[in-house]
């Protein structure tokens, strides 16, 4: 690694001091101040790599990742052996949704800067989102070697323990955490929450109880931790104070998080309308089965029963194709619903075939793959004019018990989950446009509702696989049996046989009253 002092060999001293100014500015987070004593600095070095390499950052927080892209390639060519180069590069390209040039980067960083812990767990983190959590869990505990006290290094190697099966030791790891940083390690708070059986105890709703009344804690930090203090204490059925504490976070998450709902609905009908007939027919994309949802309808399970076929493949939830789709509006510069109209068959194709070579590796074993994003309810009509024989299934779910299921849980990038009004309205959004696709697309979109599933699972199953155009194979059944690694939230629930007691709506009673009315709910 390159000591300080070789980072700023060849500057001026006034130039050095303010590089030292802007390193600054940047670890504080003030990208701003950051890049406006850039100016001042370019104007005295405007090639040396170490001003590149901070302008490149500066850029990057301030989500101006091509540029930063660009700039930071020049310091790589100016210092083809920089770590830090190449570290801040793989950042860039993960902003980007670029996870191959992204992972190439990060690797080479460890390569020549094995010594960095910073680089490890970048790269570990990585290898987690492309879910090969073996891999992830070496480089996170080799940053961890580097760097204990590395919280989120530590919080992201119980996740990949956990993704991988290996609940104790993610147990362990997550306990480490609480126990050491309690008001830092909101995550694991979290985490333990959602496990199955859920560990926190008593004595742990003590201490979240203690962190939450202090003054020191980050805003996000609280609402995580108040979400897993509620679970928690639902868990001890005491539904009110659980309830009030959802509240209570949901408020305060609302603020970092405004959501406008009558815009978004305007959005669904603008997409809704760019698609009023069927694309003609064409053949690619019948390798691909798309599992589309509300958060919390069982589209995990629909997953993992179809990951357990032997011609298929787990994708996750694959941001592939919202990508390609915004490439297309970038390079357009324009939305979706406008030049949805205009494209003709070859223009669909090629975005098609882009999608395919994207997502290619999920293939390299077996034939098919899932691509189970939930959002892609709204993208339904580019599925099929870019991947025609491509399969959709649509998970529905009682909408009570849907919204309760996105109230009750910790999301990140969810606004609409932090009323109930909101929530309501993206349902009926949610609605309308399945009945739009369905009805534009009939025999092409399979609904597969989770209180019918988890009554009569083998009837269900064989609908599904016969709408995939896949042989029935008992594997399907022991879905649970599957050793697959599950990232998403419910990746406890399907590690067991189907269970019929996940309806929480009746406990809460009366207090979901204005979700009721909000849903238009019957009764």
């Amino acid at each position: 690694m390159l000591s300080p002092q070789q980072r700023i060999a060849g500057l001026s001293a006034e130039a050095a001091r303010r590089v030292a100014a802007i390193a600054q500015a940047l670890q504080r987070g003030d990208a701003g101040s950051a890049e406006r004593e850039l100016d001042s600095v370019l104007a005295l070095a405007p090639q040396h790599p170490e001003v590149l390499r901070l302008l490149g950052i500066a850029r990057s927080v301030r989500g101006r990742h091509a540029e930063a892209i660009e700039v930071l390639l020049r310091a790589r060519a100016a210092r083809p052996e920089d770590a830090m180069i190449y570290n801040a590069l793989g950042g860039a390209y993960e902003r980007v949704g670029d996870g191959a040039q992204a992972r190439a980067a990060l690797r080479r960083a460890c390569e020549l800067g094995p010594e960095i812990a910073p680089c490890w767990f970048n790269y570990g983190y990585r290898l987690y989102v492309d879910c090969e959590f073996d891999a992830a869990v070496t480089a996170l505990r080799r940053a961890l070697a580097l760097a204990p006290q590395h919280v989120q290094a530590r919080t992201l190697l119980a996740d990949a323990l956990q993704a991988e099966g290996r609940t104790e030791q993610a147990v362990a790891q997550y306990r480490e955490l609480v126990g050491a940083w309690p008001g830092r390690a909101a995550q694991a708070w979290w985490s333990l929450a959602t496990l199955r059986p859920m560990p926190l105890d008593g004595d742990d709703i003590a201490v979240m109880r203690r962190v939450l009344g202090g003054a020191d804690i980050a805003d996000g930090d609280r609402v995580t931790i108040s979400f897993a203090l509620a679970i928690a204490l639902e868990a001890r059925g005491e539904i009110t104070e659980a309830f009030t504490t959802m509240q209570a976070a949901h408020a305060l998450a609302r603020h970092g998080e405004p959501y406008d709902a009558a815009a978004f609905s305007r959005g669904v009908d603008a997409v809704l309308d760019a698609f009023p007939a069927p694309p003609a027919d064409a053949a690619q994309g019948g390798e691909v089965i798309f599992v589309v949802s509300m958060p919390r309808s069982g589209s995990t399970l629909v997953e993992q029963i179809l990951a357990a076929h032997s011609q298929v493949q787990s994708g996750a939830e694959l941001i592939d194709l919202p990508q390609v789709i915004q490439q297309e509006c970038n390079r357009l510069g324009s939305d979706l619903p406008q030049w949805a109209r205009t494209h003709g068959p070859r223009e669909w194709r090629e975005l098609g075939q882009r999608y395919l070579e994207r997502t290619s590796r999920w293939r390299a074993q077996r034939p098919r793959h899932t691509d189970k994003l939930p959002g892609n309810w709204l993208h339904v009509g580019a599925i099929f004019a870019m991947l025609p024989e491509a399969r959709v299934v649509v998970c529905r779910r009682d909408p009570l018990e849907t919204c309760l299921g996105c109230y009750r849980y910790m999301f990140r990038r969810h606004p609409y989950t932090h009323d109930f009004d909101d929530l309501a309205k993206r349902w009926h959004d949610f609605d309308r446009a399945v009945r739009h696709w369905q009805s534009l697309y009939p025999g092409r979109v399979h609904e597969q509702v989770y209180e019918e599933l988890v009554a009569d699972p083998e009837r269900q199953i064989r609908a599904l696989l016969d709408f995939c155009g896949l042989p029935f194979e008992e594997n399907c059944l022991n879905f649970h049996a599957t050793a697959r690694r599950v990232t998403t939230p419910s990746a406890a629930q399907v590690r067991e046989p189907l269970r019929r007691d996940t309806a929480r709506a009746q406990a809460y009673g009366a207090l979901l009253d204005p979700l009721r009315r909000a849903l238009h709910y019957p009764g």
